[in-house]
Protein backbone atom coordinates (compact mmCIF):
# COMPACT_ATOMS: atom_id res chain seq x y z
CA UNK A 1 0.00 0.00 0.00
CA UNK A 2 3.06 2.46 0.89
CA UNK A 3 4.03 1.92 -3.18
CA UNK A 4 0.49 2.73 -4.02
CA UNK A 5 0.40 5.73 -2.66
CA UNK A 6 3.37 6.96 -3.42
CA UNK A 7 3.02 6.29 -6.94
CA UNK A 8 -0.08 8.31 -6.94
CA UNK A 9 1.27 11.18 -5.13
CA UNK A 10 3.72 11.56 -8.22
CA UNK A 11 0.58 11.80 -10.60
CA UNK A 12 -0.87 15.17 -10.94
CA UNK A 13 -4.93 15.50 -9.68
CA UNK A 14 -6.83 13.66 -12.10
CA UNK A 15 -9.69 11.12 -12.33
CA UNK A 16 -9.67 8.01 -9.99
CA UNK A 17 -12.30 5.50 -10.98
CA UNK A 18 -12.90 2.57 -9.12
CA UNK A 19 -15.44 -0.16 -8.61
CA UNK A 20 -17.22 -0.59 -5.37
CA UNK A 21 -15.42 -3.35 -3.63
CA UNK A 22 -13.89 -4.45 -0.11
CA UNK A 23 -10.98 -1.55 0.73
CA UNK A 24 -12.27 0.51 -1.64
CA UNK A 25 -13.77 3.46 0.75
CA UNK A 26 -10.13 3.53 2.13
CA UNK A 27 -8.58 3.80 -0.79
CA UNK A 28 -11.06 6.68 -1.54
CA UNK A 29 -9.72 8.33 0.94
CA UNK A 30 -6.30 8.67 1.00
CA UNK A 31 -6.81 9.31 -3.47
CA UNK A 32 -8.52 12.21 -1.94
CA UNK A 33 -5.99 13.59 0.62
CA UNK A 34 -3.73 13.32 -2.49
CA UNK A 35 -5.72 16.09 -4.55
CA UNK A 36 -7.49 13.05 -7.02
CA UNK A 37 -11.08 13.18 -8.35
CA UNK A 38 -12.14 9.35 -6.98
CA UNK A 39 -15.63 8.12 -8.03
CA UNK A 40 -16.67 4.70 -6.67
CA UNK A 41 -18.66 2.66 -8.93
CA UNK A 42 -21.17 -0.85 -8.14
CA UNK A 43 -19.17 -3.24 -9.99
CA UNK A 44 -22.62 -4.16 -11.64
CA UNK A 45 -23.09 -1.61 -13.71
CA UNK A 46 -19.52 -1.79 -14.88
CA UNK A 47 -19.86 -5.21 -16.15
CA UNK A 48 -21.90 -4.01 -18.81
CA UNK A 49 -18.97 -1.86 -20.91
CA UNK A 50 -16.38 -5.34 -20.54
CA UNK A 51 -16.54 -6.18 -24.17
CA UNK A 52 -15.04 -9.54 -24.11
CA UNK A 53 -13.55 -12.10 -21.63
CA UNK A 54 -12.56 -11.68 -17.76
CA UNK A 55 -9.14 -10.22 -17.36
CA UNK A 56 -7.47 -7.41 -15.67
CA UNK A 57 -7.10 -5.29 -18.82
CA UNK A 58 -10.90 -5.52 -19.98
CA UNK A 59 -11.91 -4.85 -16.26
CA UNK A 60 -9.72 -1.37 -16.07
CA UNK A 61 -10.66 -0.69 -19.77
CA UNK A 62 -14.18 -0.97 -18.57
CA UNK A 63 -13.63 1.27 -15.72
CA UNK A 64 -11.92 4.01 -17.72
CA UNK A 65 -15.55 4.07 -19.75
CA UNK A 66 -17.98 3.78 -17.44
CA UNK A 67 -16.18 6.61 -15.17
CA UNK A 68 -16.88 8.88 -18.06
CA UNK A 69 -20.55 7.83 -18.49
CA UNK A 70 -23.12 10.88 -17.65
CA UNK A 71 -25.22 8.57 -16.25
CA UNK A 72 -23.44 6.72 -14.49
CA UNK A 73 -24.50 6.09 -10.58
CA UNK A 74 -21.79 6.63 -8.12
CA UNK A 75 -21.24 5.19 -4.25
CA UNK A 76 -20.49 7.70 -2.04
CA UNK A 77 -17.41 7.51 -0.44
CA UNK A 78 -18.12 6.54 3.81
CA UNK A 79 -15.98 8.27 6.78
CA UNK A 80 -14.43 5.74 9.04
CA UNK A 81 -17.12 6.92 11.42
CA UNK A 82 -20.04 5.80 9.29
CA UNK A 83 -18.21 2.26 8.90
CA UNK A 84 -17.15 1.95 12.91
CA UNK A 85 -21.04 2.28 12.98
CA UNK A 86 -21.64 -0.14 10.24
CA UNK A 87 -19.17 -2.45 12.03
CA UNK A 88 -20.60 -2.48 15.01
CA UNK A 89 -24.49 -3.34 13.31
CA UNK A 90 -22.48 -5.89 11.16
CA UNK A 91 -20.91 -7.41 14.28
CA UNK A 92 -24.19 -7.37 16.39
CA UNK A 93 -26.08 -9.18 13.46
CA UNK A 94 -23.57 -12.12 13.37
CA UNK A 95 -23.68 -13.23 17.06
CA UNK A 96 -27.50 -12.56 16.53
CA UNK A 97 -27.32 -15.33 14.53
CA UNK A 98 -24.49 -17.20 16.12
CA UNK A 99 -27.05 -16.43 19.26
CA UNK A 100 -29.66 -18.02 17.48
CA UNK A 101 -27.46 -21.25 16.15
CA UNK A 102 -26.40 -22.35 20.06
CA UNK A 103 -30.27 -21.90 21.50
CA UNK A 104 -31.05 -24.47 18.52
CA UNK A 105 -27.85 -26.54 19.30
CA UNK A 106 -29.26 -26.82 22.70
CA UNK A 107 -32.30 -27.37 21.85
CA UNK A 108 -31.98 -30.49 19.73
CA UNK A 109 -29.03 -31.87 21.65
CA UNK A 110 -31.72 -32.29 24.79
CA UNK A 111 -34.73 -33.27 22.75
CA UNK A 112 -32.38 -36.56 21.54
CA UNK A 113 -32.64 -37.17 25.44
CA UNK A 114 -36.26 -36.56 25.77
CA UNK A 115 -35.92 -33.04 27.49
CA UNK A 116 -38.04 -30.84 25.63
CA UNK A 117 -39.05 -27.23 26.79
CA UNK A 118 -41.50 -25.03 25.60
CA UNK A 119 -40.73 -21.91 23.31
CA UNK A 120 -39.25 -18.66 24.61
CA UNK A 121 -36.90 -17.84 27.20
CA UNK A 122 -38.80 -19.36 30.02
CA UNK A 123 -38.30 -22.91 28.07
CA UNK A 124 -34.96 -22.05 27.51
CA UNK A 125 -34.19 -20.87 31.21
CA UNK A 126 -35.33 -24.56 32.16
CA UNK A 127 -33.09 -26.50 29.17
CA UNK A 128 -30.28 -23.98 30.79
CA UNK A 129 -30.84 -25.25 34.65
CA UNK A 130 -30.94 -29.17 33.09
CA UNK A 131 -27.49 -28.67 31.92
CA UNK A 132 -26.18 -27.20 35.16
CA UNK A 133 -27.70 -29.27 37.33
CA UNK A 134 -25.04 -31.82 38.51
CA UNK A 135 -27.62 -34.15 40.48
CA UNK A 136 -30.13 -34.48 37.69
CA UNK A 137 -29.68 -38.45 36.50
CA UNK A 138 -31.29 -38.07 33.49
CA UNK A 139 -28.96 -36.28 31.90
CA UNK A 140 -25.48 -38.19 31.02
CA UNK A 141 -22.24 -36.59 32.03
CA UNK A 142 -20.85 -36.51 28.20
CA UNK A 143 -23.77 -35.09 27.12
CA UNK A 144 -24.03 -32.25 30.50
CA UNK A 145 -20.56 -31.14 29.63
CA UNK A 146 -21.51 -30.81 25.89
CA UNK A 147 -24.45 -28.43 26.78
CA UNK A 148 -22.61 -27.26 29.85
CA UNK A 149 -20.03 -25.78 27.09
CA UNK A 150 -23.02 -24.23 24.85
CA UNK A 151 -24.93 -22.39 27.67
CA UNK A 152 -20.73 -20.75 28.44
CA UNK A 153 -20.90 -20.03 24.73
CA UNK A 154 -24.66 -18.65 24.61
CA UNK A 155 -24.14 -16.57 28.17
CA UNK A 156 -20.98 -15.28 26.74
CA UNK A 157 -22.56 -14.13 23.12
CA UNK A 158 -25.50 -12.43 24.91
CA UNK A 159 -23.00 -10.37 27.07
CA UNK A 160 -21.04 -9.06 23.59
CA UNK A 161 -24.45 -8.04 22.57
CA UNK A 162 -25.40 -6.30 25.61
CA UNK A 163 -22.26 -4.39 24.97
CA UNK A 164 -22.93 -3.70 21.15
CA UNK A 165 -26.20 -2.17 22.24
CA UNK A 166 -24.77 -0.28 24.69
CA UNK A 167 -22.72 1.07 22.70
CA UNK A 168 -24.97 1.89 19.71
CA UNK A 169 -27.66 3.57 22.36
CA UNK A 170 -24.43 6.31 23.29
CA UNK A 171 -23.73 6.78 19.80
CA UNK A 172 -27.56 7.39 18.85
CA UNK A 173 -27.59 9.73 21.53
CA UNK A 174 -24.85 11.77 20.28
CA UNK A 175 -25.87 12.04 17.09
CA UNK A 176 -28.82 14.70 16.02
CA UNK A 177 -29.53 13.09 12.78
CA UNK A 178 -30.10 9.74 14.53
CA UNK A 179 -32.39 10.91 17.34
CA UNK A 180 -34.43 13.11 14.55
CA UNK A 181 -35.15 9.51 12.48
CA UNK A 182 -36.12 7.68 16.13
CA UNK A 183 -39.61 9.98 15.86
CA UNK A 184 -40.72 8.16 13.20
CA UNK A 185 -42.86 5.30 13.89
CA UNK A 186 -41.22 2.22 13.79
CA UNK A 187 -37.50 3.61 14.01
CA UNK A 188 -35.70 2.53 17.01
CA UNK A 189 -31.82 3.02 18.03
CA UNK A 190 -31.11 0.13 15.42
CA UNK A 191 -32.89 1.31 13.12
CA UNK A 192 -31.77 5.08 12.78
CA UNK A 193 -28.57 4.41 13.48
CA UNK A 194 -28.18 1.69 10.81
CA UNK A 195 -29.67 4.07 8.33
CA UNK A 196 -27.21 7.25 9.33
CA UNK A 197 -24.26 5.42 9.21
CA UNK A 198 -25.70 4.04 5.90
CA UNK A 199 -26.80 7.22 4.06
CA UNK A 200 -23.60 9.23 2.98
CA UNK A 201 -25.43 12.05 2.03
CA UNK A 202 -29.55 12.58 2.32
CA UNK A 203 -29.57 15.14 -0.16
CA UNK A 204 -29.00 12.82 -2.94
CA UNK A 205 -32.59 11.76 -2.73
CA UNK A 206 -35.30 13.61 -4.01
CA UNK A 207 -38.02 11.90 -2.96
CA UNK A 208 -38.88 9.30 -0.38
CA UNK A 209 -39.68 7.42 -2.90
CA UNK A 210 -35.99 7.54 -4.74
CA UNK A 211 -34.56 6.09 -1.02
CA UNK A 212 -37.25 3.38 -1.51
CA UNK A 213 -35.72 2.27 -4.78
CA UNK A 214 -32.30 2.88 -3.66
CA UNK A 215 -33.01 0.04 -0.86
CA UNK A 216 -34.92 -2.20 -3.18
CA UNK A 217 -38.47 -1.73 -1.51
CA UNK A 218 -39.94 -0.89 -4.71
CA UNK A 219 -41.58 -2.83 -7.65
CA UNK A 220 -38.99 -4.86 -10.27
CA UNK A 221 -39.84 -3.38 -13.30
CA UNK A 222 -40.33 -5.73 -16.36
CA UNK A 223 -41.86 -3.52 -18.83
CA UNK A 224 -41.90 -3.24 -22.67
CA UNK A 225 -43.84 -2.07 -25.93
CA UNK A 226 -45.84 0.33 -23.53
CA UNK A 227 -47.33 -2.40 -20.90
CA UNK A 228 -46.16 -2.10 -17.80
CA UNK A 229 -45.24 -5.02 -15.79
CA UNK A 230 -44.52 -4.85 -12.07
CA UNK A 231 -43.24 -7.86 -10.03
CA UNK A 232 -41.89 -8.21 -6.59
CA UNK A 233 -39.60 -5.80 -4.89
CA UNK A 234 -36.49 -5.37 -6.76
CA UNK A 235 -34.48 -6.38 -3.90
CA UNK A 236 -31.84 -4.20 -4.38
CA UNK A 237 -28.82 -2.03 -1.99
CA UNK A 238 -28.04 -3.30 1.33
CA UNK A 239 -30.00 -5.97 2.54
CA UNK A 240 -29.91 -5.68 6.03
CA UNK A 241 -30.96 -1.95 5.74
CA UNK A 242 -33.93 -3.27 4.21
CA UNK A 243 -34.67 -5.62 6.76
CA UNK A 244 -34.71 -3.47 9.15
CA UNK A 245 -37.09 -1.57 7.76
CA UNK A 246 -39.74 -4.21 6.96
CA UNK A 247 -39.26 -5.28 10.79
CA UNK A 248 -39.66 -1.56 12.01
CA UNK A 249 -43.27 -1.38 9.36
CA UNK A 250 -44.25 -4.84 10.64
CA UNK A 251 -44.27 -3.47 13.98
CA UNK A 252 -46.24 -0.39 13.39
CA UNK A 253 -48.75 -2.54 11.66
CA UNK A 254 -49.31 -4.79 14.60
CA UNK A 255 -49.26 -2.30 17.50
CA UNK A 256 -51.98 -0.29 15.71
CA UNK A 257 -54.23 -3.61 15.70
CA UNK A 258 -53.52 -3.45 19.34
CA UNK A 259 -54.22 0.13 19.86
CA UNK A 260 -56.19 1.66 17.36
CA UNK A 261 -56.07 5.21 18.93
CA UNK A 262 -52.14 4.87 18.73
CA UNK A 263 -52.93 4.94 14.39
CA UNK A 264 -53.24 8.64 14.40
CA UNK A 265 -54.79 10.51 10.83
CA UNK A 266 -54.84 7.16 9.23
CA UNK A 267 -58.01 5.10 8.79
CA UNK A 268 -58.14 2.78 11.38
CA UNK A 269 -60.28 0.37 9.13
CA UNK A 270 -57.39 -0.04 6.70
CA UNK A 271 -54.71 -0.84 9.13
CA UNK A 272 -57.44 -3.60 10.90
CA UNK A 273 -57.24 -5.18 7.13
CA UNK A 274 -53.72 -5.57 5.80
CA UNK A 275 -51.69 -8.12 6.77
CA UNK A 276 -48.52 -8.76 8.53
CA UNK A 277 -47.49 -11.72 6.89
CA UNK A 278 -49.20 -13.87 3.79
CA UNK A 279 -49.87 -17.40 4.34
CA UNK A 280 -49.01 -18.05 0.71
CA UNK A 281 -47.96 -15.94 -2.37
CA UNK A 282 -51.32 -14.88 -4.11
CA UNK A 283 -51.25 -17.42 -7.46
CA UNK A 284 -52.72 -18.31 -10.84
CA UNK A 285 -54.73 -20.57 -8.29
CA UNK A 286 -56.85 -17.80 -6.80
CA UNK A 287 -60.16 -16.90 -7.90
CA UNK A 288 -60.92 -14.75 -10.77
CA UNK A 289 -62.05 -11.20 -9.90
CA UNK A 290 -65.08 -10.08 -10.49
CA UNK A 291 -66.68 -7.52 -12.37
CA UNK A 292 -65.66 -3.84 -11.74
CA UNK A 293 -69.24 -3.01 -10.95
CA UNK A 294 -69.71 -6.00 -8.40
CA UNK A 295 -66.06 -5.24 -7.00
CA UNK A 296 -67.06 -1.11 -6.25
CA UNK A 297 -70.15 -2.33 -4.72
CA UNK A 298 -68.72 -4.90 -2.10
CA UNK A 299 -65.93 -2.54 -1.50
CA UNK A 300 -68.43 0.44 -0.93
CA UNK A 301 -70.48 -2.32 1.32
CA UNK A 302 -67.10 -3.60 3.32
CA UNK A 303 -65.98 0.76 4.04
CA UNK A 304 -69.46 1.22 5.22
CA UNK A 305 -69.27 -1.75 7.49
CA UNK A 306 -65.98 -0.95 8.94
CA UNK A 307 -66.83 2.48 9.77
CA UNK A 308 -69.80 1.47 11.62
CA UNK A 309 -67.99 -1.17 13.43
CA UNK A 310 -65.80 1.00 14.62
CA UNK A 311 -68.27 4.10 15.50
CA UNK A 312 -65.97 6.55 12.76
Amino acid sequence: MPKRVEFFGKLPPCLVGMEACATSHQWARELKKLGHDVRLMPPSYVKAYVKRGKNDAADAAAICEAVRRPSMRYVPIKSTEQQSALMLHRTRDLLIRQRTQLINAIRAHLAELGLVAQKGREGLQELMRTAADADDEALPSDARFACQAIVAQLQAVQMQIAGLDKRMHQAHRANPASKRLETIPGFGVIVSTAVVATMTDPKAFKTGREFAAWIGLVPRQNSTGGKDRLGSISKQGDRYLRRLLVLGALSVVRRARTRPDWAGDRPRWSLWRSPTRWRASPGRYWPRARPIERRCTQAAERLRRAHKGLGI
